[in-house]
């Protein structure tokens, strides 16, 4: 049975309308759980029993596992499908919680990360439930929380046993499916000078003008990137400087300069690995000039990369499926983390796939409403080719 396309797309118009910012991004953002108690009613106004599942106060996971028969219920899913619910802040963006809709687009915050997922993995599920006599194995659908600060959302629901035999996780891939992804870890530096009255030179120390020194080296570390081989589909590690702070007043010498920044991981790489790269370029700078005195903090927060081998069972299944139904489909890349990691790290392989738009995050966000329909279609047909 093929996907209702106007009852997709008026769950994503309503979904678009519920805010359901990140409050850990935006102090005071009202969060998702309004957003999950709408989609836990749209499933069940649909025939699926969907539970919510608080992953942090208010907060809550909306998690439905859909099971050919009772008989079933107990046999372990062959698929999860995961998108998030929560969003980003408005922003600049104008009227950021009133779809809208021009030229085959449905323009709001979170339109195309990845309410639109939501809707086409909802879509789907509800279609897949009016021809139950076809599947024989239980699959998992879950709209998860927090995907855009620390993945509570997708942590919560491995820590409450979740499981399948392998996941497609909802992010925006132009309905490619992406088989690699980045991972991150931050880092904080900080150079230590002493502090004096500006009229002192031989009493002070700058401890900003050493963090210069800092900045300096990271030119060159990434410059090194350049020298390695690339990724096929994820091309060259990277690094920025995010957060710079230092210094007291005009008058006085900076005791302390502090920078945080952040280094784009490939698969083989880590954060152990990544760290021990900046301990070395600070070992360097030290032993270059004996006034340079910086330390280093690798607990700010870390994820690992993601890749799945193409050849594997599983991702030649989902790419043949999705080719049924649209004929084309390519695997791609992709430099953004996803929760495609944790689900891996938990025993659960998977791919990133998603519908096509522009704006992530930015003033003119918009899904392009014929791929949220593409979307559905392939996950209905990758979901017949796991529990049949």
């Amino acid at each position: 049975m093929p996907i209702n396309n106007p009852v997709a797309l008026d769950v994503l118009k309503e979904l678009v309308a519920v805010e359901s910012v990140n409050p850990d991004l935006v102090p005071g953002a009202c969060g998702e759980q309004q957003a999950s108690q709408h989609l836990q009613k749209f499933l069940q106004q649909h025939g699926i029993a969907a539970k919510l599942e608080e992953a942090a106060p208010h907060r809550p996971n909306v998690v439905a596992t859909i099971s050919p028969s009772a008989s079933a219920a107990d046999t372990k899913p062959a698929l999860m499908i995961v998108a998030h619910i929560d969003t980003v802040g408005a922003g600049d963006m104008p009227d950021a919680f009133r779809p809208r809709i021009a030229d085959g687009k449905l323009y709001g915050r979170g339109a195309l990360d990845i309410k639109s997922g939501v809707a086409a993995m909802c879509a789907a599920a509800v279609a897949v439930i009016q021809e139950r006599a076809r599947t024989a194995r239980p699959f998992t659908i879950a709209a998860v929380v927090d995907e855009e600060c620390d993945s509570l959302g997708t942590q919560d629901l491995l820590r409450r046993g979740h499981t399948a035999d392998c996941a497609i996780v909802l992010e925006p891939t132009d309905l490619q499916l992406v088989i690699a992804h980045k991972g991150y870890a931050w880092f904080e530096i900080v150079t230590h000078g002493r502090a004096a009255h500006g009229s002192l030179p031989d009493e002070g120390r700058d401890a900003i003008r050493m963090m210069g020194r800092v900045l300096v080296a990271l030119d060159e570390l990434e410059k090194s990137f350049a020298s390695r081989a690339a990724h096929p589909r994820l091309g060259k590690p990277s690094l920025h400087a995010s957060l710079v702070s230092g210094g007291q007043e005009l008058s006085s010498y900076p005791a302390e300069c502090r920078l945080q920044l952040e280094r784009r991981m490939l698969p083989g790489e880590t954060a152990e690995s990544a760290e021990a790269e900046l301990r070395a370029l600070l070992a360097d700078l030290e032993k270059r000039n004996s006034q340079f005195h910086a330390t280093l903090r690798s607990d700010l927060g870390s994820r690992p990369a993601y890749e799945i081998a193409e050849d594997s069972p599983f991702v030649t299944r989902t790419l043949s499926a999705i080719r049924r139904v649209h004929g084309s489909c390519n695997f791609a890349g992709m430099s953004a983390w996803t929760d495609t990691a944790l689900l891996a790290s938990a025993g659960i392989p998977g791919v990133v796939f998603g519908p096509s738009g522009r704006g992530l995050h930015g003033a003119d966000e918009y899904v392009e409403i014929e791929s949220v329909y593409k979307c559905a279609n392939a996950l209905r047909e990758i979901i017949l080719e796991f529990c049949t």
